[in-house]
């Protein structure tokens, strides 16, 4: 016979869940002094998609190192004095063309190159994304403001365990003479993800 739950003691919110979990390494000594300090001055200040819109930016301006960023996308990134984390063995620049548009998502979670992205969107978290994207791509895009024609190839990337992806976007035409600091200004996070792109007609951007 299935038994029901009588136990109505009201749950603790993630916060205070979370300072109990914390509470309690502390008190045994599992977290080093600073940790959660280092730790919000990593994701707030250091993880930023400027990093990733460097690379893109030195891509977009020297052919040779673009061909090294899609040969080899970690070794490349490290050129430029960026990193990924340890388990993150493997890094795949993904070139859209006029022809073809990729997009990223992670199924399982939500797991990104966060080092050259940033954290990532609370869109991208969300299950009905990480749902849909792999099924109805052109139309998830459409819905957040990306509406590609027929004739465009999308490519949609799931992450792995070890593997991470970031998208090269497609240069603008206008931005033709700019330097460097200039073009990775174009770059957004969600062009890297792949749900907008920077040419026109179709430069639309997404809410974070």
């Amino acid at each position: 016979m299935k038994s029901e739950n009588t136990d109505s003691r009201p749950v603790a919110s993630v916060q205070d869940r979370a300072a109990a979990l914390s509470q309690v390494f502390e008190a045994r000594g599992l977290v080093p002094d600073q940790y959660y300090d280092d730790f919000r001055h990593q994701a707030e200040e250091e993880w930023s998609p400027a990093n990733g819109a460097r690379a893109v930016a030195r891509a977009w301006s020297d052919p040779e190192y673009k061909a090294r960023l899609l040969k080899n996308g970690k070794s490349a990134i490290e050129e430029i004095g960026l990193s990924l984390p340890i388990q993150q063995r493997h890094l795949v620049v993904l070139e859209n063309t006029p022809e073809v548009h990729n997009v990223i998502v992670c199924t399982l979670c939500s797991c990104t190159a966060f080092t050259l992205l940033g954290v990532a969107p609370h869109w991208y978290k969300d299950f009905e994304y990480r749902a849909r994207i792999v099924r109805q791509a052109r139309t998830v895009l459409r819905e957040m403001g990306l509406d590609l024609p027929e004739s465009v190839e999308i490519r949609v990337w799931d992450t792995t365990a070890d593997t991470r992806y970031i998208v090269l976007p497609l240069r603008p035409a206008h931005s033709q003479g700019l330097s460097e600091p200039e073009l990775a200004s174009l770059v957004t996070k969600e062009s890297m993800i792949g749900v907008t792109r920077l040419e026109a007609p179709y430069r639309r951007g997404t809410e974070a």
